[in-house]
């Protein structure tokens, strides 16, 4: 196997250069998220379309444009390779003949988070960081004390007081030290924050650390592969700190400077609900950043997210890709989920469940064609949400 081409982090925002070989959290220049950058020319080298043939089946595939220097420092448990399901079924109902679910259920830990945190852990036991921290909205939580586990890494996980059941449970079970906070994830933030530096613990908060986005990336390069190198027309994704729809528009541009595909770019779509919907909002007046997000509620817990560090990530691909920003209810999320799993047999998250509506309304404004190819993302197994689908 080989190891990475890794050769400098760059500030998403100020563009200066930071050491990848040193720990780093955000850019010291000006306070915003850190991005792995990559000789492709020398990964292009080994990582080849046709090399991925004979490769292992999960997310180290594509090892050459992650960040591990040293294969023996992986910290795996099988994530990535999920499946993409033709929803015909759900395509007829919503009159988009062309859909699929990028169903993320099945990775470790039953939800995409399994993909970040893989990453970001295995590059921490490579800096050789021995406690971690990070705020969770539930299923980072329980994938972040999951890779830990197996690294030999502590864990130190703050949740709202309100995360589904089930992701407190997986968490605690997992050996993990969780700390329950009255209030949203912002306030889990703010702890992790307050007592990182006398704790001695690395923060692995989304955004806030520049490797969780690496191995959310992959769902670009997956999807890519999946359709024979022509992506799709339409990414719907639903979004709380937006890490995988910045990791998809990474790898986009990644894979273009490697050959492997056109300039052609999928309309990028943000999913919001809306008592939650920050991106939303400056999408809708223009803003370069969004302003945290009043008295933030929904059922969705990943959604909610009153304030994403990488907003401007966020927003710019939006806008680059001529996509756009869409608010549905809670109501509308969990009939959304009922049809995923009465169509397609998926019992999808509450989070799933609000690229249905979605969907619905950028067929009605005529943003998605009937021919257009379209993929939702289901980020997590229903069973984890028994809580909110019983209420």
């Amino acid at each position: 196997m080989t190891g990475s081409c890794m050769t400098h982090l760059e500030c998403g925002s100020c563009g200066a250069e930071h050491d990848a070989t040193r720990l780093h959290n955000l850019c010291t220049a000006c306070g915003k998220p850190l991005l792995p950058r990559y000789d492709l020319a020398v990964a292009g080298r080994t990582l080849t379309r046709d090399s991925l043939r004979s490769r292992r089946s999960d997310l180290w595939r594509y090892a050459e444009v992650l960040p591990v220097a040293d294969p023996a420092n992986i910290v795996s448990l099988g994530e990535g390779s999920t499946t993409l399901v033709r929803a015909s079924r759900l395509g007829d109902e919503l009159g988009c003949k062309h859909l699929y679910i990028k169903d993320e259920a099945g990775n470790p830990t039953q939800s995409f988070k399994a993909r970040g945190m893989a990453v970001a852990v295995s590059r921490a036991k490579e800096l050789g960081v021995s406690k971690v921290a990070a705020p969770s909205a539930g299923n980072a939580a329980g994938a972040l004390a999951a890779y830990a586990a197996r690294a030999g890494i502590e864990a130190y996980l703050f949740m709202p007081r309100d995360t589904p059941r089930a992701n407190i449970i997986e968490t605690s079970f997992t050996g993990a030290h969780v700390r329950l906070v009255d209030g949203l994830i912002t306030d889990c933030g703010a702890e992790v924050a307050r007592g990182k530096d006398a704790e001695g613990w690395f923060d692995v908060s989304t955004l806030k650390e520049p490797y969780r986005v690496e191995g959310k990336k992959t769902l670009g390069y997956e999807l890519a592969e999946q359709l024979d190198w022509r992506l799709p027309d339409v990414i719907v994704y639903p979004t709380g700190g937006g890490t995988g729809l910045i990791g998809m528009w990474k790898a986009f541009a990644e894979m273009e400077e490697l050959g492997w595909i056109g300039s052609e770019r999928p309309r990028m779509i943000s999913v919001q609900a809306d008592r939650c919907a920050p991106i939303v909002r400056a999408f809708e007046s223009g803003a370069r950043f969004a302003e945290e997000f009043p008295n933030a509620a929904t059922v969705a817990s990943g959604l909610r997210v009153p304030k994403a560090i990488g907003d401007f990530l966020i927003l710019d691909a939006l806008r680059e890709s001529r996509g756009a920003a869409v608010a549905v209810t809670d109501a509308e999320l969990i009939d959304g989920a009922r049809e995923i799993a009465r169509l397609e047999g998926i019992f999808a998250c509450p989070e799933g469940g609000a690229c249905v509506p979605a969907v619905r309304q950028l067929v009605a404004t005529g943003m998605i064609g009937a021919d257009d190819r379209v993929v939702i993302f289901n980020t997590a197994a229903g069973v984890k949400y028994l809580d909110t689908y019983t209420q």
